[in-house]
């Protein structure tokens, strides 16, 4: 596993790829079986690339010795599954490292960050926590040692995946036309196996349509310094999610036994006896907000449209909440005042290091520790739970796995 979960493709839906990395297939025949159709499947496509504006030249430097990466398909049938309640994908996500890795990159970045809330309008920590999220604010080591090759994994996708061969085939066609506009070359263009790359995991058609040249270097890429993919990110969540400028995304609450239902203004809400969990007045009492609550004897939530515009860049509610609730925590705020039922609090980043040295010491290899827990390390946990029939052997590594791994398993 990479070492941050946020590139598990079969659980993300980056940048309006939606259910496409969530389709499993049946394996096709084997490369060496299938070539012969795949030339003529490549020789087919190129009539379709030219008549979408590709030109030949650029075509054949793409494709014409391009071999095709079946491991996608392995990778669409095999993506190891795990079973999170609530509270472990919140506290996966915003974790330590994630909490304070993200205050260095703010650090390190405040002026573009200023700028892009001056410019287009979203805030700080939403931008921290998607990027923090989707490529450990582009940590080099997980593009070097977790990415691949975008073209061979798209051509494979539009020649043999059935059920959403229309959907790759645009996306290849997006890919082809990114090069053919100078903007990246066809060995830069290194992303998941679904086609997602950069800093804040962009799709093709997103960098194609959305992507903006914010450092004004001539080229937009998803790339290199942070600021195309940052400043295109807060873009997007204008045009495709809506996102208003100096509105909170909303609030924990206390219901008090108030029943859910649609948007109304939090000084309705208020009249109706809901308050902030922390007892502190709501900052734009015209501002509207959905109640939600996610598991009963849980945190209660007022959500205002900015979640939901969080929520257009994955439609997971989880990762929405998982988003703004790190953008708060890197900027300052807390945990959740009403914990989940049944939780752990998660564990300190000295903590993780150390559970992943004890499992790493026992022979469950986690990958690293770094203090960033990803499919290795989850991997690891199940397998040290299934050994001592630890119950259930959900992969989570929490308190209850740390000490039992420090009584010697």
């Amino acid at each position: 596993m990479p070492p941050t979960d946020s590139l598990r493709p079969s659980r993300r839906a980056v940048l309006g790829l939606g259910a496409a990395v969530a389709v499993s297939v049946a394996a096709p025949c084997p490369a060496s079986a299938a070539a012969p159709d795949f030339e003529q499947w490549r020789e087919h496509f190129r009539a379709r690339a030219l008549a979408h504006g590709i030109t030949a030249e650029t075509y054949s430097r793409v494709m014409d010795n391009l071999e095709p990466d079946m491991s996608v398909f392995a990778q669409l049938r095999d993506q190891p599954e795990f079973t999170e309640q609530t509270w472990q994908y919140i506290n996966r996500r915003v974790s330590d490292w994630r909490i304070i890795a993200g205050k260095e990159a703010l650090r390190k970045n405040a002026a573009l960050f200023t700028r892009i809330e001056r410019d287009v309008g979203v805030e700080r920590g939403t931008l921290l926590a998607l990027w923090g999220v989707e490529s450990a604010y582009g940590d080099p080591l997980v593009q070097q040692n977790h990415m691949r090759p975008v073209f061979p994994s798209l051509a494979a996708l539009a020649w043999a995946e059935p059920r959403r061969r229309a959907y790759w085939e645009s996306e290849l066609l997006n890919a082809l036309e990114i090069v053919q506009r100078g903007w990246s070359t066809p060995e830069e263009m290194r992303g998941s196996w679904a086609g997602a790359m950069g800093h804040t995991q962009w799709m093709p058609e997103v960098w194609l349509h959305v992507g903006s040249d914010y450092d004004g270097d001539g080229r937009v890429s998803p790339f290199g310094r942070p600021d195309d993919a940052l400043g295109s990110t807060a873009r997007f969540l204008v045009t495709r999610g809506h996102y208003r400028r100096n509105e909170h995304w909303g609030f924990e609450v206390r219901s008090h036994g108030v029943h859910a239902g649609g948007a109304r203004s939090y000084e309705k809400w208020a009249s109706l006896g809901v308050t902030r969990a922390d007892g502190v007045a709501f900052p734009q009492p015209k501002a509207t907000a959905k109640l939600w609550v996610p598991e009963p004897g849980g945190p209660e939530f007022l959500l205002g449209p900015n979640f939901y515009a969080v929520r257009s860049y994955n439609p997971s509610m989880n990762y929405a909440l998982a988003i703004v609730h790190l953008g708060d925590r890197i900027l300052g705020g807390g945990p959740f005042i009403q914990a989940f039922p049944g939780s752990e609090r998660a564990l300190t980043l000295a903590e993780v290091q150390e559970l992943q040295t004890r499992l790493t010491q026992a022979g469950f290899d986690t990958g690293g520790t770094d203090g960033r827990v990803g499919n290795d390390t989850m991997k690891a946990v199940r397998d040290f739970q299934l050994k001592v029939g630890q119950t259930p052997a959900d992969g989570y590594g929490g308190l209850k796995v740390l000490a039992r791994l420090r009584q010697g398993g």
